[in-house]
């Protein structure tokens, strides 16, 4: 039994660590890291001291410490598993994934710790789109211990990135059942189920999911997003405000919290507040990725200058024949998931909705000199991307790749499949810009979510479509404005079936009866019926547009 010191009294080794595994158990973080740093000074070159106190720092979200007292602890003791996890979360807070996977590498050589380590560096890999590396981690976390939490949610991340979702609910379900405090189980499962339109069981799971763990407080973002919130549910933006001051809450999270309240804030009429979160959220993004908006603008120069209408003449003769892909382009928030779940409405028709392959190989093309003097390389991508779709869906006839920002390489595309149809959703600038101001973009993705940036963006993005619109075919290409196939739906959607090259089918009218899967923002919003709620959105928020308002004046302008 440990004897609390006396006043005056310096306390004890023995006594400083029992107080802070107390404090930790509790959650009193602060505390357990005081009565470590008191442990510390009593015994410098004690590495469970340094690994707890990393541990501690970790939780405060002070990355810049708990690197410090990792990297202490491992130069003491290099078996200590904990401390090369820990310290794979620090580097990954602080924007080093090199280092963290390195980290994560090293704790898979302990058994105690081999599924965790396994796990995280999975999902490390899938932020980084390396999907192949990321499924392999996540098969060897589940190998390593399959009946433990981190080895059932290795078997389910693994599961739901092979697009494998029945299979992955029951491993979910059963994650559950045996580890109700499972957090991030919960959290999986209510984006399985979003993504299915299963609304009240998706709320339900983020809900736990936050609960149980407070620093997965982002999950109110996807829980918001799951219907619209009404004056009955105002105590939801009172259990937010406390998660924004959850101890350690990382940038990432703490932003998808700011954008989940400027939704409920919009949802209930407060549009000033909703503006001041979306602001919030927006300005946490630039730490982890910045936009370069004359480097982006020499990229669309150097496209336009190799995809020349010379360029887009001669590709019938060189590009794959097959017509089965169906690209949806456009900015993103600019329609995409409607027209896809329009066409994918269709029987003939498969959606498998935001596909990386062509960001990879349509920037390889125009940026690597090796791949752009290679005159295989594009039909060879070709091949690889049908043998890619066949995998995805080996029966239906068509299929839809519904990546937003394929726009870019529509040129290299068109080259490898000159037979391909291109559907390039358009807005009014102005709402679209609002809507990706009020959306949560992948951390490392380069995209301004706001101000003078995106106004940038978006005028080299119509530099470019009005090139696309020049050279490439007629019937390849079709441009849709979102507010006429809102406005009167029947012949925009006649028109997008027949662009296709698809026989009429009644289904395409009634997009939201689409059961397929819809892994977008706009999963709610495409489960409605066609309506015209989110045009000239902008007007509510007229007051706030700040910089944005540029693209108001420049469309009036051009009107």
């Amino acid at each position: 039994m440990n004897v609390p010191a006396k006043p005056g009294e310096p306390a004890s080794l023995d006594s400083l660590l029992a107080r802070a595994a107390q404090a930790l158990g509790e959650g009193r973080t602060e505390q357990a890291r005081s009565s470590l740093r008191q442990a510390e000074a009593l015994a410098p070159a004690d590495a469970a001291i340094q690994r707890d106190l990393g541990l501690a720092w970790l939780a405060l979200g002070d990355f810049g410490n708990a690197l410090a007292s990792f990297r202490h602890a491992l130069t003491l003791d290099q078996s200590l598993a904990q401390a090369w996890l820990g310290l794979g979360q620090a580097y990954e807070n602080l924007g080093d994934p090199r280092s963290a996977m390195t980290a994560y590498d090293r704790a898979t050589g302990v058994p105690a710790s081999a599924a965790e380590a396994w796990f995280r560096s999975g999902a490390l890999a899938h932020s980084l789109g390396r999907m192949d590396d990321a499924i392999a981690r996540f098969e060897r976390a589940s190998e390593a211990a399959p009946t433990t939490r981190f080895g059932r949610l290795g078997a389910a991340r693994a599961l739901l990135t092979t697009n494998r979702d029945h299979d992955a609910e029951a491993v979910l379900r059963d994650a559950v059942a045996h580890d109700p405090g499972n957090a991030i189980a919960h959290d999986l499962l209510g984006h399985l189920l979003a993504d299915w339109g299963r609304f009240d069981e998706a709320r339900d799971s983020f809900a736990r999911a936050v609960e149980l763990m407070p620093l997965l407080a982002g999950s109110y973002y996807d829980l918001v997003r799951c219907a619209r919130v009404t004056q009955r549910e105002q105590g939801l933006m009172a259990r937010m405000e406390m998660a924004l001051t959850t101890p350690g809450l990382p940038a990432e999270q703490r932003q998808r919290v700011h954008l989940a309240m400027g939704k409920v804030a919009d949802d209930l009429g407060d549009h000033g507040l909703a503006m001041q979160h979306f602001d919030a959220a927006d300005a946490l993004r630039p730490g982890s990725v910045s936009f370069d908006s004359t480097g982006f603008d020499q990229v669309i120069d150097r496209i336009i200058e190799r995809c020349n209408e010379q360029a887009m003449a001669q590709a019938p003769s060189a590009g794959n024949e097959s017509r089965r892909p169906i690209f949806v382009v456009g900015m993103p928030r600019s329609g995409t998931t409607l027209v896809e779940q329009i066409v994918s409405a269709h029987p003939d028709v498969f959606a498998a909705g935001e596909l990386p392959f062509w960001s990879e190989r349509g920037a390889q093309w125009h940026l690597d000199p090796m791949a752009a003097r290679d005159s295989s390389f594009l039909p060879r991508a070709a091949s690889e991307y049908l043998e890619f779709l066949r995998a995805i869906e080996p029966g239906s006839p068509r299929i839809t790749d519904k990546m937003p920002f394929n726009i870019l390489w529509a040129g290299a595309i068109h080259i490898a499949l000159p037979n391909a149809v291109f559907i390039h959703c358009r807005r009014a600038p102005i709402d679209t810009a609002l809507s990706i101001h009020q959306t949560m973009f992948h951390p490392n993705l380069a995209f301004p979510t706001g101000g003078a940036r995106l106004v940038e963006y978006f005028r080299s993005y119509e530099r470019l479509t009005r090139h696309w619109r020049r050279v490439l075919p007629q019937s390849r290409y079709l441009e849709v404005d979102y507010e006429s196939l809102t406005r009167d739906p029947e012949p925009v959607i006649r028109r997008i079936v027949a662009a296709c090259g698809l026989p009429w089918s009644d289904a395409c009218l009634s997009p939201h009866l689409n059961s397929g899967v819809v892994r977008t923002p706009s999963k709610w919003q495409a489960r409605q019926r066609i309506n015209q709620d989110s045009v000239q959105r902008w007007r509510r928020y007229e007051p706030w547009l700040g910089p944005l308002r540029a693209l108001l004046q420049e469309s009036q302008a051009a009107a």
